[in-house]
């Protein structure tokens, strides 16, 4: 099968759920709906839901429930992937084998799951501050095997139909899991049937060494920040020569870059954008931006936006509990030399890949990445804004399938067969 890049869509996080629970005659998913009609009517290859854990966090209010409401886009798709992100830190993985499965099932073998240890939340889940690294990767381990074991625990044949066209369990082929490990102990199996794609389609967000350290020998997607094609190499060769000292094969996993693109429908246009958005940062405020990249325990008010950080604020990687990739990001950032100023603007996108052009010049910065074999899954964004769909769509987008990079159409009717990604 000749390669192609995948594309996802951003269908959540859109603003002013609090506004829209003022008017009765409005839902909150009447945006994310038309953005689901507007991705599969495009063959886009799937919809993307985060989530916050915390009110507030990062300017954002009023974030809604993933798995609620990509189930709800799954009645008004039928071929689209569905893709909810929720944390293996607060969740229960016999919950999260029911949930993802019982999606799995509402939108026939549709589901994906990006899974994130999270860095907010603990104030809502608590007693007890957010556990380390360390400690949060080991529990996403064991999430990961428990719940690839519910979904397993139906042998092939456990459930066929009978003479009468009814159902017929052979329990002898229903088998526990017995699982006891240090987080979790759980009998199994899981009580409902076996999934339309075996297992939903695993994402995993997270870059710092233990995040790449599970990503290895986990995930069948990686969703990553790599602001540049540097990084982009150097994180795809370091993960996957990771990926094969574990037995997978080589290009697993497969690389998700988020892309925060600016359109123009001319060059000047686009930089004339990103100065307008430029000349909009609040510097002062982004201050606590840039501090909170670094891991949140650096004082910048004294510093001078003009100038380059001195490497003393550089804060100790190991002793981050929080976000750690991004501290590992902006400190590179530091030792180049960027100013404040510099790294307050880079803070705008959170240390993504920041791309400005026409159309076609988007297209050249995505088929650089992909030629390189550094960029398998696009993320697409803006697709409730007309303008901003009709750049995506009828521009980005038709650019590259004439470039023959993105596939013309769905593949089948899973989203594994759409990814090109096989049954485990």
């Amino acid at each position: 099968m000749t390669r192609t890049l995948a594309t996802i869509a951003g269908a959540g996080g859109f603003p002013g759920p609090y506004e829209l629970a003022l008017d009765p005659g409005r839902s909150t998913l009447d945006t994310a709906k038309l953005v689901a009609r507007r991705a599969e009517a495009a063959r886009i290859d799937a919809l993307f839901v985060p989530d916050l854990l915390v009110f507030g966090a990062q300017g954002t209010i009023g974030a809604q429930e993933p798995l609620i409401f990509v189930a709800a886009l799954s009645q008004v798709t039928s071929q689209a992937g569905l893709i909810a992100t929720v944390s293996t830190t607060f969740h229960h993985p016999f919950n999260l084998a029911r949930l993802f499965g019982t999606l799995d099932h509402v939108s026939n073998g549709r589901a994906a799951w990006n899974l994130v240890t999270s860095s907010i939340g603990e104030q809502n889940f608590g007693p007890g501050e957010l556990p380390s690294p360390e400690q949060r990767y080991a529990r996403a381990a064991e999430t990961i095997e428990v719940v690839n074991a519910l979904w397993d625990s139906w042998r092939p044949g456990a459930l066929r139909a009978g003479p009468d066209g009814r159902a017929v369990l052979d329990p002898a082929l229903i088998e526990p899991i017995r699982h006891a490990g240090e987080f979790f102990q759980v009998e199994g199996p899981l009580n409902i049937p076996p999934l339309p794609q075996r297992r939903p389609v695993l994402i995993q967000a997270g870059q710092s060494e233990a995040g790449i350290a599970l990503g290895a020998r986990y995930a069948e997607i990686v969703f990553t920040a790599l602001p540049t094609l540097a990084d982009a190499r150097e994180f795809t060769s370091r993960i996957r020569g990771r990926a094969a000292a574990h037995g997978r094969t080589p290009h697993l996993p497969l690389i998700f870059s988020s892309f925060h693109a600016t359109f123009g429908a001319t060059e000047e246009e686009a930089r004339r954008l990103v100065r307008e958005r430029l000349d909009a940062i609040d510097y002062e405020r982004g201050r606590g931006l840039v501090a909170d990249m670094l891991g949140g325990g650096v004082d910048l008010s004294e510093a001078k936006l003009d100038e380059p950080l001195p490497e003393s604020l550089l804060p100790e990687i190991g002793a981050i509990n929080r976000r750690r990739g991004r501290a590992e990001i902006f400190s590179r950032l530091i030792r180049e030399g960027r100013t404040l100023r510099e790294l307050i603007q880079a803070a705008q996108d959170t240390g993504h890949w920041s791309v400005a052009g026409t159309p076609e010049q988007l297209a050249d910065a995505v088929q650089e990445r992909f030629e390189a074999g550094v960029l398998d899954v696009l993320s697409l964004g803006g697709l409730h804004d007309d303008t901003q769909h009709d750049f995506v769509v009828n521009g980005l987008l038709h650019e590259l399938r004439k470039r023959g990079i993105v596939k013309d159409d769905y593949r089948g009717a899973t989203l594994r067969e759409n990814l090109g990604l096989a049954l485990p």
